[in-house]
């Protein structure tokens, strides 16, 4: 089987159509349904069907494409670490959440750039839903990424995940109104902060509000951690915030009496693509100890 044929076909199970895989591969339409054709003969089976105007695959058709998965991540993989023992050098594009950014990759910089001068980094910053795109899409290398506990994350089957840290998440009020207990219905008549581009602390939210029987008035979208505090100092609602990190003298972080809410960090790399060594070097050192639990995070010191 021809893997430019694959590439196609799996593309077509992703986007669903022949014009958008035409688009993104900067084809024409008709070469698309050529190259699915020779596939689908190549194969000896149908791989796809009409549905209304467009096409979609068949079961055989979805198989393949999963098998396209592997097999495409095998080649990636031979063709990125043809010489293992070679210096690693080379661009390594890293996306991800502030956080990990600063908690996971900032650390270690420093001592690659001392070990591998070679490698070097593009950092940008991205919500989970944005990287899972861009790491599908071959437009980042390594993105650090997070879901919770009572919102996990679908990452899909061309990625592939490490768990790096995980830390447990309370409720952020008014140091001055902090109620006695943890009880999350006794903050009902609160507004509510959640993130703005990623919706899992929002389903977290809404989960706990519905096991304490109440629908949380949910006003403020905010990403950064420092701002909202700030909004919790002056009084335009509580949220969920990580226990342990240092925060405003204001702002007191109450441990949840109901479910806990556990945010755990992970690596997100495409399948095939951890050997390539400058992307390896960097996962070495972002890889907590196998042994035992994850570890907590180290949060960084504030900024006077």
């Amino acid at each position: 089987m021809d893997t430019r044929r694959l590439q196609l076909l799996l593309a077509l199970s992703r986007l669903g159509s022949m014009r958008a895989v035409a688009d993104v591969h900067h084809l024409t339409t008709s070469t698309v349904s050529q190259q699915i054709a020779a596939l689908a003969k190549e194969t000896g089976v149908q791989l796809i069907e009409p549905e209304g105007r467009r096409v979609r695959l068949t079961p055989a058709g979805q198989r393949l494409a999963d098998h396209a998965v592997t097999i495409l991540a095998a080649i990636d993989s031979a063709r990125l670490d043809l010489d293992p023992d070679a210096e690693p050098a080379g661009t390594v594009r890293v996306g991800g959440f502030a956080t990990g950014l600063r908690v996971s990759l900032l650390p270690i910089v420093a001592d690659l750039a001392e070990r591998h001068p070679k490698v070097e980094f593009v950092i940008s910053e991205y919500e989970p839903i944005e990287v899972f795109e861009l790491l599908t899409n071959d437009d980042l290398d390594l993105a650090l990424t997070y879901d919770y506990n009572l919102a996990p994350a679908s990452p899909g089957p061309v990625l592939e995940t490490v768990p790096l840290w995980s830390v447990e998440w309370g409720l952020g009020v008014p140091a001055e109104s902090a109620r006695t207990g943890s009880d999350i219905g006794a903050y009902a008549d609160q507004t509510w902060i959640v993130n703005s581009r990623n919706t899992a602390d929002e389903d977290a939210v809404r989960t706990l509000a519905s096991l304490a029987g109440f629908t949380p008035r949910i006003a403020h979208q905010i990403d950064s951690l420092d701002l909202v505090e700030d909004l919790i100092v002056a009084g335009f609602g509580v949220g969920l915030l990580p226990i342990g990190r240092p925060t405003h003298p204001a702002v007191t972080v109450l441990p949840l009496s109901g479910p806990k809410v556990v945010l755990t960090a992970y690596a997100a790399t495409r399948r095939g693509r951890s050997t390539w060594s400058p992307l390896r070097v960097v996962l070495d050192g972002l890889r907590p100890p196998q042994d035992g639990p994850l570890p907590r995070p180290q949060w960084p010191r504030p900024v006077a």
